[in-house]
């Protein structure tokens, strides 16, 4: 078959032309709107103390979501890989449940949980603890969007490795903890990382069960997506898009870290594979010669 090279020319025209308008325009209209009023403008909103507080309150939700579910990833993926026993199958369809239920959903369940009209909130009030309108219910809602990331990013590695390696070094005498850390977790770091990136991002953009759990108290609640609702919601677009921009300075960063971690890893891969094609094409020299037969 040979290649249309005008199909070819039409099907990169499409795809460049959506990426232009989907991707390319939105970032340059927002640096746009952001420097709109001068540079002095634009640093005056990053450094706003609301602008502040929400930046680090994302910032925190985002590295204990990831730290959380960097554990429970590494946990879920070593059960459902090297383990069977019945129900397996469910636990992993409930991991994906976040994917399929909308963050707003995620955020009432929150409200029914740990709200007034919950039957854990007399016990949460004689301790003093507030979880929803507050950072703990932020940060619970972050992990929950979160959490099937990395999970899924480990699953199909650690099973395309199998187990054979982990029952070698059991048969040896190896302890869970040395296996996992000798054996399995140099097998794996590389999806984890990729895993840990696609988690941060996911983190950093929340915005639904965020907005439901958080009771949008400015200074305290908010995180940088409510803060950018809010300065829209009262028209100082400048502001907003200026406040935004922090979301895609720290989009790119991701985006390049993502790229680096994919490269690595598929060099090692490679590197691997070239390792196992050569050590098979090698001759073996304790082998005894072969001898034609007689006729």
């Amino acid at each position: 078959m040979r290649e249309s090279i005008w199909l070819k020319r039409f099907l990169i025209f499409v795809a460049a032309s959506f990426l232009f308008v989907m991707l390319i325009m939105p970032l340059l209209l927002v640096a746009k709107e952001a420097l709109a009023r001068g540079v002095d403008f634009y640093f005056k909103a990053l450094t706003d103390e609301f602008a502040l507080k929400a930046l680090y309150l994302t910032i925190e939700a985002t590295i204990l979501a990831v730290v959380l579910n960097t554990i429970f990833g590494l946990a879920s993926a070593w059960l459902l890989t090297k383990f069977d026993f019945c129900g397996k199958t469910f636990l992993g369809s409930l991991i994906d449940l976040p994917f399929a239920i909308s963050p707003v959903v995620a955020g009432l369940f929150f409200i029914m949980l740990f709200g007034r009209m919950s039957p854990l909130y007399p016990i949460l009030q004689e301790n003093n603890l507030a979880i929803v309108f507050a950072v703990p219910g932020i940060i619970l809602a972050t992990v929950f969007v979160t959490f099937p990331f990395i999970t899924r990013e480990l699953v199909p590695v650690m099973e395309s490795q199998g187990r054979s390696e982990e029952e070698a070094a059991a048969t040896m005498g190896a302890s869970g903890w040395t296996i996992f850390r000798r054996v399995t977790l140099p097998n794996i770091k590389w999806a984890l990382g990729y895993g840990i990136i696609l988690c941060s991002a996911r983190a950093l953009g929340e915005f639904g069960a965020v907005s439901v759990v958080s009771g949008h108290i400015r200074g305290k609640t908010n995180t940088l997506p409510l803060h950018i609702e809010i300065l829209y919601n009262e028209y100082n677009f400048t502001a907003a898009f200026a406040v935004a921009s922090i979301l895609v300075f720290l989009a790119i960063i991701i985006l390049i870290l993502r790229n680096l971690v994919e490269r690595a890893g598929k060099d090692v891969a490679e590197e691997k594979f070239s390792t196992d094609d050569k050590s098979s094409d090698t001759p073996k020299l304790n082998s005894p010669p072969k001898v034609a037969p007689q006729v």
